[in-house]
């Protein structure tokens, strides 16, 4: 099997890339002068963990195996419950020379990440993701290099903190990295870099999908405030969450963004509630279906939905001018095509490192030599975007204009943070929680 010939990037892409300083790898920002929190050489890496369900726990485990220097020195959530349940966790995997983190360094409550943040030099945002931007804007402020997970934001106000906050990282020269964790898998990147090169021409369509049968569901318990019942099911609820197309299919929908090399400037789409109907369902959709339109005119469509039962599919597929290419990140396959069907490239290696974990080898190393390399926040936020004008999309029922999705000033953080305040969304006499009716909905 030969493979690919190289030929120069496309106008369009190319300068997508350069504009945006957004490789995966970032070898274009290691020259940057380095203002880090850390002074490469100089001890310890500390880290703080903000929000300690599975996924943060999941984030710390792998930044305490990367082979440097670090140590967890402070962590932080909403929940004790939680925090002692990853403390247990992470001390029977680590010894104890990766922890320094007495019991006056965990906090609990809505401010903690306050407290845990001024503690460290690397901070891993975790928590539901309507507090992303917040958590996220007080680690630049403080000068602290961050690992958070997706997606960046649940609504327009928090995706344009993000956006505030990511130019002040890179003005900092502060090592941001994303968990979209396919722009660090070798199968993305092997493949995606011969798009890039031209392999298969100018990519003209494509197809995204995270078809599944859904995701956990956590019912109210009897003496839950709404805000902690919320919290507890955050999955279910769009100021915590964003939606499934948010949560999970901004994975696929990055990668569309990856292989076009710029964003989409339209959505029009439909979704609904369709089975997954319950009062613990709280508001969101159960399916997805969006037509993404780039300034070239290409379409790539998108589809997620939580049928459970159906047939499952998560991957990407495009065509170009020259050929077609297909991703799966769970079966670990990239594959090119040229237009008559024969094969130009295959990925066949055993995927090995974990892209999870690359992540944080590939963070570390650059703090550790004390380079700046990530700038990941303002291409995951751009991402975030795509998947937050495909929810107006099918909320509403209306074409969304990019600039429209931006500039939406609907908030849905709820006015205060407490045991005792209300979220905006509030269930009805029956239980039952009000959602997006297509056709009567505004989102913008």
């Amino acid at each position: 099997m030969e493979d690919t010939k190289k030929r120069p990037i496309i106008t369009e892409r190319r300068e997508f890339l350069k504009s945006s300083i957004l490789l995966a790898g970032g070898a274009a920002l290691s020259s940057l002068p380095f203002s880090g929190a850390y002074a490469a050489g100089t001890g310890t890496i500390k880290i703080a963990l903000v929000g300690c369900g599975n996924r943060g726990t999941g984030a710390a485990a792998q930044a305490l195996s990367t082979k440097y220097n670090v140590k967890l020195v402070a962590m932080a959530d909403a929940f004790k419950d939680n925090l002692d349940k990853s403390v247990e966790s992470l001390k029977k995997k680590f010894d104890a020379t990766k922890f320094d983190l007495p019991q006056d360094r965990q906090f609990t409550g809505f401010d903690g990440y306050l407290h845990a943040i001024k503690e460290a030099d690397v901070v891993i945002l975790a928590t539901p993701p309507g507090f992303r931007p917040t958590h996220f804007a007080e680690a630049i402020k403080q000068s602290k290099h961050v690992f958070m997970e997706k997606p960046v934001a649940t609504d327009s106000p928090g995706l344009r903190t993000v956006l505030a906050s990511a130019e002040e990282a890179r003005r900092k020269k502060l090592n941001v990295v994303v968990g979209l964790q396919r722009r660090y898998q070798n199968n993305y990147r092997e493949v995606m870099g011969r798009i890039e090169d031209g392999a298969i021409g100018d990519i003209v369509s494509g197809q995204v999908f995270w078809n599944s049968g859904g995701v956990w569901v956590r019912p109210r318990t009897a003496g839950q405030t709404e805000m902690e019942y919320q919290m507890r099911n955050w999955y279910y609820f769009n100021w915590l969450c964003g939606d499934h197309i948010l949560e999970q299919h901004i994975h696929n929908i990055d990668i569309a963004n990856w292989a076009k090399g710029s964003y989409p400037v339209s959505a029009y789409g439909a979704g609904s509630r369709a089975l997954r109907t319950g009062k613990d369902h709280g508001e969101i959709f159960d399916n997805h279906s969006v037509e993404f339109v780039y300034a070239d005119g290409s379409v790539v469509l998108s589809q997620c939905r939580h049928f459970e039962g159906s047939k499952n599919r998560v991957d990407e597929g495009f065509q170009g001018t020259k050929g077609r290419a297909y991703l799966a990140a769970p079966q670990n396959v990239g594959k090119l095509w040229n237009a008559k069907g024969g094969e130009l490239y295959s990925y066949a290696s055993p995927q090995t490192p974990n892209p999870y974990q690359t992540e944080h080898d590939e963070l570390f190393a650059a703090i550790d030599a004390g380079k700046f390399k990530f700038a990941d926040a303002e291409r995951a936020a751009k991402s975030t975007l795509t998947a937050l004008m495909g929810r107006y999309a099918t909320y509403s029922g209306a074409l969304i204009k990019w600039d429209e999705a931006l500039n939406s000033q609907i908030d849905l953080m709820p006015e205060r943070l407490a045991w005792d305040a209300l979220p905006k969304v509030l269930p009805g006499p029956d239980g039952f929680y009000p959602h997006a009716i297509p056709g009567k909905t505004k989102v913008i």
